[in-house]
């Protein structure tokens, strides 16, 4: 198989495979029980495994974005270039769509239904806007430490953190968003609040940019400090 094909079909399968389980186990959990929190913690305990077993298994073939904002943070930073950039994130949102696709089957729902459930408000964009930040702040400084293998319990960590402590139960994942606008459940969210989400997302991700620009640059001062 082409490497280039192998690399975009990784990140189809990878960011599929996430968007299938934040969906499936939110009907699973929803047809368990009626506990929103016990719901939640169901939902919460699938996703951070299967996207850290997903970065396991991708990450030395493609880098293991699965997220649009990751992408684009990779681009701007220089690690890929825009045409790569561009076919990335056009599988990723490809993989969402699937992922929610396979979902809904397993479910034996339709195909596609339309999310009914509202998600806004300024508490939960700030609450996007932070998962994110955080997301790609921890990425980044793991790539400036050279500490990339640690991504797999890294992501995780940080988004299974974000999940139970951000009013918007961290998304932080713009294709997986377009993804779950498909499946009317429990993990679904509805058309009109795609776009605010998106919105926070991306300036998410350029905060995070800027908090790893900060930390990194204290952390060499005080290398500098030290060396004296």
């Amino acid at each position: 198989m082409n490497e280039r094909v192998r690399v975009y079909l990784a990140e189809w399968l990878g960011t599929a495979a996430i968007t299938t389980a934040v969906i499936g186990s939110g009907r699973m959990a929803g047809g368990l029980t009626r506990d929103i929190a016990l719901s939640l913690l169901l939902n919460h305990i699938s996703t951070i495994l299967v996207l850290g077993l997903s970065i396991w298994a991708f990450a030395p073939i493609s880098g293991a974005h699965f997220n649009p904002a990751v992408t684009l943070v990779m681009a701007v930073k220089g690690y890929i270039d825009r045409g790569q950039a561009t076919m990335f994130v056009v599988a990723q949102v490809l993989g969402a769509l699937c992922g929610a696709v396979v979902a809904n089957l397993m479910y034996q729902t339709p195909v596609v239904s339309i999310s009914h459930t509202t998600r806004g408000g300024f508490g939960q964009i700030l609450g996007e806007v932070v998962a994110t930040a955080g997301l790609l702040f921890v990425i980044l400084v793991a790539i400036q430490r050279s500490a990339q293998h640690l991504l797999p319990l890294l992501v995780p960590a940080w988004i299974g953190t974000a999940l139970l402590f951000t009013s918007s139960t961290a998304f932080a994942n713009p294709a997986i968003t377009v993804g779950r606008v498909f499946s009317d459940s429990f993990a679904g969210i509805a058309p009109q609040s795609l776009i605010p989400f998106l919105i926070a997302q991306f300036g998410g991700a350029a905060l995070g940019i800027g908090m790893s620009r900060i930390f990194t640059k204290l952390r060499e001062d005080s290398h500098v400090v030290e060396q004296r």
